[in-house]
């Protein structure tokens, strides 16, 4: 029987992979610090099947030991959160590209046969824009001090906004914030070894994943569970610009499915792979239905008119060559995937801390 290596595990995502995994008769072992800002002081509920190893992926000792007798690798260790990593660069740096180093490393001369990355949509900074009269802009970039005026969208050349369209994976990267530069470094790092040692390896270019088992109480885990936080405890969900940005949500058992593709496919090897649902939100139009959902419609949200440095505009995924190479079709659209999403953060509570994520981005002059 095949058996995989998920590094990160026990994480939001991990726990969906491996129950994916599962199903398809894998065996899977899981390598997983269970970091405090993840995980808090609660055990996590992980199927008996799965063999568990307490470890960073920084430490080679635990990662040779967690490689032993394995078929392939989904590397999803990372540290997450595009605010936090403005600040905590040394944490995001060591622990995305430094624990993908020692990760593969330790897989040379191994019978590994594929490994799978995950990356992330951030790595393109903002996503594919048109002009208006409909010409692809190669590198769409805001300049600060029109940020800082409030002036939101993207111009063109003679001042009219561009248009935002779905962004395929040759859109160049354009790299905005520590934490897509970690990323990026991820799965550059996961191809190149791939090429040079005979190993498929696939980069997967999640978008905002959401689904029941988010760290509702750890305010960068990703925007709907930090509203959902904040209407849970009868606050405003707090939405930076004007609300207008446009985000692709893409359910995580969708994502669970496209790791195990990706892992399966021979012709994903040497590829980066968008994984989105193909539909682009505007952030206050997700807030507005996350209240409804949860039965407090009243409470709207906090528009803020400030930007977060790092932040894009707009960015929504082309899933055309997941579709092509995985056979990757989404299952779960937002608006009605948003229920049994409701009804577990009901049952498991959360602690609201965004006020406490804007007080440390104000204090080091990282929201304008």
């Amino acid at each position: 029987m095949t058996r995989i290596l998920v590094t990160g595990g026990c994480g939001f995502i991990g726990r969906h992979v491996t129950e994916e995994l599962l199903k398809a008769n894998y065996e899977v072992r899981i390598l997983d610090a269970l970091i405090d800002q993840v995980h808090g002081d609660v055990e996590t509920d992980m199927p008996q099947a799965a063999e568990i190893l307490r470890g960073n992926v920084c430490d080679r000792v635990a990662v040779v030991e967690a490689l032993d007798d394995v078929d392939g690798v989904i590397h999803l260790a990372a540290e997450v959160g595009v605010g936090q990593s403005m600040y905590e660069i040394a944490r995001y740096v060591g622990g995305n590209d430094l624990g993908t180093a020692v990760l593969l490393e330790a897989m040379i001369g191994k019978p590994i046969r594929r490994i799978v990355v995950a990356s992330s949509m951030s790595v393109y900074g903002e996503g594919r824009y048109l002009t208006s009269t409909g010409e692809q802009v190669g590198l769409a970039r805001r300049r600060s001090e029109r940020i800082k005026a409030g002036s939101w969208n993207l111009r063109g050349p003679d001042g009219e906004d561009l248009v935002p369209v779905a962004t395929d994976e040759e859109k160049p990267v354009d790299l905005a914030s520590i934490y897509a530069l970690t990323k990026y470094g991820q799965e550059r790092q996961v191809l190149i070894f791939g090429e040079a040692y005979g190993v498929d390896a696939v980069a997967l270019r999640l978008f905002n994943v959401f689904g029941a088992g988010q760290a509702l109480s750890n305010p960068y885990t990703g925007v709907l569970a930090n509203f959902a936080s904040r209407l849970a405890n009868h606050q405003s969900p707090m939405i930076f610009e004007d609300g207008e940005q446009r985000r692709d949500f893409v359910h995580v058992r969708d994502v669970a499915r496209a790791f195990r593709l990706a892992f399966e496919q021979k012709a994903a090897a040497g590829h980066v792979i968008n994984i989105g649902s193909g539909n682009a939100y505007t952030i206050t139009e997700v807030a507005t239905l996350l209240a409804e959902s949860m039965g407090v419609p009243e409470i709207a949200p906090d528009i803020m008119n400030k930007a977060r440095s790092g932040d894009i505009r707009n960015c929504f995924a082309d899933i055309s060559k997941a579709r092509d190479l995985l056979g990757f079709e989404p299952e779960f659209r937002l608006e009605q995937a948003l229920g049994p999403f409701v009804e577990w953060v009901k049952l498991t509570g959360a602690i609201d801390r965004g006020a406490e994520m804007k007080r440390q981005l104000e204090a080091r002059g990282l929201v304008s």
